[in-house]
């Protein structure tokens, strides 16, 4: 069984503004850094094997303000299958200017997030797929230990509708917030789909 820390990165000048990042590599503001800063606190007591991250800036600058709490002694491996959902032609636009041009292929995307995908985007199901498989991986190399992983919203929205055995429908209501820790066993036969 492998203790993971489920960590969304911190705020970002665009999440502030309600833009929606996707995979644009967005870096975090003072806020994000001082909350960043915060979820190293937080974790001090904790003996991390590992802290996998999405390679995106935003979430590899938490995971290294982390492991420079720890004295650098915790390896960091850049993960891109934790990036965050890709957005397509949504990405760094406002949600209100998503809901007035795109405005029914935003309606069925609410509806059905595991096929619907934002124009030149992923559905959840690609996001599932991904990120899955780098838990597996991080399992596999980590069978017994503390794992942190540094990750996006909608990316560990989507692994929580699965360890929690949610319709996927639910992802819009467990976004978490940023700098948000979630803490959790996780073991193989967790990864099976239900």
């Amino acid at each position: 069984m492998t203790r993971l820390y489920l960590i969304r990165h911190g705020e970002t000048d665009w999440n502030r503004q309600g833009r929606w990042q996707g995979q644009a590599d967005v870096p975090l503001n003072d806020r994000g850094r001082e909350q960043a800063r915060q979820v190293a606190e937080k974790l001090a007591e904790v003996p991390f094997d590992a802290i996998y991250t999405s390679d995106l800036i935003r979430a590899s600058e938490v995971a290294r303000i982390i492991a420079r709490a720890k004295g650098d002694r915790i390896p960091i491996v850049l993960e891109p299958r934790l990036r965050e959902i890709h957005q397509g032609e949504w990405q760094g636009l406002l949600v209100q200017e998503i809901q007035s041009r795109y405005a029914e292929a935003f309606r069925q995307r609410r509806m059905d997030p595991l096929m619907v995908a934002a124009p030149g985007g992923e559905t959840a199901l690609q996001v599932r797929q991904r990120a899955l498989q780098a838990v597996r991986d991080l399992l596999a190399a980590y069978p017994n230990g503390n794992v942190a992983l540094v990750s996006h919203g909608f990316t560990i929205a989507v692994l929580l509708t699965h360890f929690y055995r949610l319709p996927i429908e639910k992802v819009w209501e467990l976004v978490p917030d940023n700098g948000a820790i979630i803490e959790m066993d996780v073991s193989p036969a967790s990864l099976e789909s239900v």
